[in-house]
């Protein structure tokens, strides 16, 4: 039953479920876990630990996420080279062919489905609808689809649609936008100093009116909306989120340990909660901060356990 799980996702350590890692997901139930490349050593070994997982759950369809976007960002580059498909590719290719962008990014989405379909993962963490700029941070550069919004969103659209129609959840990122900030987040915190009007008009335009059950928060202050809290830790933005750019699904926080949150991992699994947050995402499969975030994490309310119901409609 998944009236029993907590809000929180959690990456594990490695390739194989430790004893502590089996108990940790009997007792305190995430509602799914995310895998990396140091969890991905074969087919088969991958394989395993899905199913090792899902058995842990009773639940066929439990939720298991994975980064796959292409290009600078591919966790299953040991058996597929997706160096050269960035986001950026396609929306080249788009802009110049349409015919010809439609045959690839549907052969290339088919592939990708194929394989997180074997490999027992369900959800895939894209389309980052970040909208790139001159400053934008490389930590972003070719995962962005364009500098364009109208472009962002319509390949946004695409990718959702395509990657649904094979079976895979979609997750949009990061909300309600990454361009304007100059650093990575995963080091540095970034703060925006921009006003509303002009971030209505290019940033949080792709992520309005998309179909994806899941939205990932981006670590950033934007000064004029909020000065004191990041997107994660602020009510304030999470309102904007929720009501201008009328996002009405499972909005979930990004790293919870990146470095651009400023309180010890308990307290920004609180803080994201208090602000708004439905799930908590924690990634580096660090024991002690895994209980950290659990510990911290309530059980499932009835509008995430509705949206979870209507997302399992798309998995395989």
């Amino acid at each position: 039953m998944i009236n029993n799980r907590r809000r929180f996702i959690t990456g594990i350590n490695g390739i194989k479920l430790t004893k502590n890692e089996i108990s940790f997901l009997r007792k305190y139930k995430p509602w799914g876990v995310i895998l990396f490349s140091r969890n991905i050593k074969s087919i088969n070994q991958t394989q395993k630990l899905t199913s090792k997982i899902k058995k842990i759950f009773n639940d066929s369809k439990y939720p298991i996420l994975i980064d796959e976007e292409g290009g600078m960002v591919s966790r299953l580059n040991k058996f597929i080279d997706n160096s050269l498909f960035s986001s950026k590719f396609f929306a080249d290719l788009y802009l110049k062919d349409k015919k010809k962008f439609d045959i690839f990014y549907n052969a290339y989405v088919k592939q990708i489905c194929y394989l997180l379909n074997l490999l027992g993962i369900n959800i895939n963490t894209v389309p980052v609808l970040d909208v790139k700029r001159k400053i934008t941070s490389n930590i972003i550069g070719s995962r962005s689809f364009s500098s364009k919004p109208s472009i962002v969103s319509k390949l946004g659209q695409i990718c959702i649609s395509k990657f649904h129609k094979n079976h895979i959840a979609t997750v949009i990122k990061h909300i309600p936008g990454h361009g304007l900030a100059s650093v990575d987040s995963h080091k540095k915190l970034p703060i925006v100093n921009k006003n509303i009007k002009l971030l209505n008009k290019i940033d949080f335009f792709p992520f309005k009116k998309q179909s994806s059950f899941l939205a990932m928060t981006a670590h950033i202050v934007f000064k004029s909306l909020d000065p004191n809290n990041s997107v994660t830790h602020s009510k304030k933005i999470i309102k904007i989120i929720r009501q201008k750019i009328g996002y009405k699904n499972i909005l979930m926080s990004d790293d919870i340990s990146m470095k651009a949150l400023k309180y010890s991992v308990s307290e920004n699994t609180t803080q994201a909660f208090n602000a708004g947050c439905d799930l908590v995402l924690h990634c580096n499969g660090n024991f002690k901060e895994m209980l950290s975030v659990a510990k911290n994490s309530p059980k499932l309310n009835n509008f995430i356990i509705k949206k979870t119901s209507q997302l399992m409609n798309i998995i395989g």
